[in-house]
């Protein structure tokens, strides 16, 4: 099963502050959380104009880190097989698997099967673009952690309906 994450954070300073998650499976599942314990003062300019104001449109999302760690880990656990974690930034995986320590046991839940980066040529691919522009709406736009994860899920799938008669022809 691939699920795509996201995560939105204070800045690409020193040490970054996960601020929301999501992650958004094939099959249409779907979790996403806020904390409400990020540190606030952390944040870039950036992120205050353009992700902080987006915060608190979706019920119940809202929890400690603590809380969001295990919030995480029942999602994954609860998947009826394995999961391919994708990405298509490095940091949204070392945000996820911080955050998955919190909770104390093993790092990554036994239901990840892989964490997978995507490369800048896939999406950068002007059919993965085009799908994941078609997801955002007035509601969810970009830099939202569940419409980036939504649209990275749409990114891909266009990308590989794309790629795969090629990949035949190989």
């Amino acid at each position: 099963m691939l699920v795509f994450l996201d995560t939105e954070f204070t800045g690409f300073g020193k040490k970054p502050d996960l601020i929301s998650l999501a992650l958004a499976a094939d099959d249409g599942r779907e979790l996403y959380v806020e904390r409400n314990d990020y540190a606030a003062e952390g944040c870039s300019d950036f992120v205050r104009e353009n992700v902080l104001p987006q915060l608190g449109r979706v019920a119940g999302a809202a929890c400690s880190r603590v809380e969001l760690a295990f919030r995480i880990h029942a999602w994954l656990q609860a998947l009826p097989e394995p999961a391919i974690v994708i990405f298509d930034y490095s940091g949204d995986g070392v945000l996820l698997t911080e955050t998955l320590a919190m909770k104390g046991d093993q790092l990554v839940p036994s239901k990840v099967a892989e964490m997978r980066l995507l490369g800048r040529t896939t999406i950068n691919h002007p059919v993965f673009e085009h799908a994941q522009a078609g997801i955002y709406t007035d509601g969810l736009l970009p830099h939202h952690a569940l419409a980036d994860a939504r649209a990275l899920r749409a990114g891909y799938r266009e990308w590989v309906k794309f790629k795969e008669p090629i990949w035949r022809i190989r």
